[in-house]
């Protein structure tokens, strides 16, 4: 789970990158945004825990301060870092995920092998087809 989280933060980033290039926001506060990110993308591997409150409040600064691209920001580091960023999940959505954990916790009990994204799809897969 943390490569993955790894990895977004890492498309969150260019992401943020793209949007300070476009020069939609105020250069010097975004550099020192992107510095603070930088902060929370190093201490995460070495300090998981710690690094919850710092990615708590960086993703939520992320959807407030740069709302043109808050869609694009990663669910699952919303689930990840949780406290304020689930204010920015709707019910069914977090109901999704709390049955992700509650599915990876089973497989981990059981020595069984689990797959988040595969079993996210799976989970999925039912509201899509009655939603249309």
């Amino acid at each position: 789970m943390l490569d993955q989280t790894l990895v977004q933060l890492d498309l969150l980033r260019s992401i943020l990158v793209a949007v300070g290039d476009a020069e939609q926001v105020p250069e010097e506060s975004h550099a020192l945004f992107l510095e603070r990110f930088d902060e929370l993308r190093a201490s995460l591997p070495i300090e998981p825990i710690e690094s919850q409150y710092l990615g708590q409040d960086l993703l939520c600064q992320v959807i407030q301060r740069y709302p043109q691209i808050a869609h694009l920001v990663p669910r699952d580091l919303l689930w990840y870092f949780a406290g304020d960023c689930l204010h920015y999940m709707p019910d069914d959505e977090i109901d999704l995920y709390q049955a992700l954990e509650d599915r990876r916790y089973e497989a981990e009990q059981n020595d069984e092998p689990f797959d988040w994204n595969q079993e996210k799809q799976l989970l999925a897969m039912p509201d899509e087809g009655s939603k249309h």
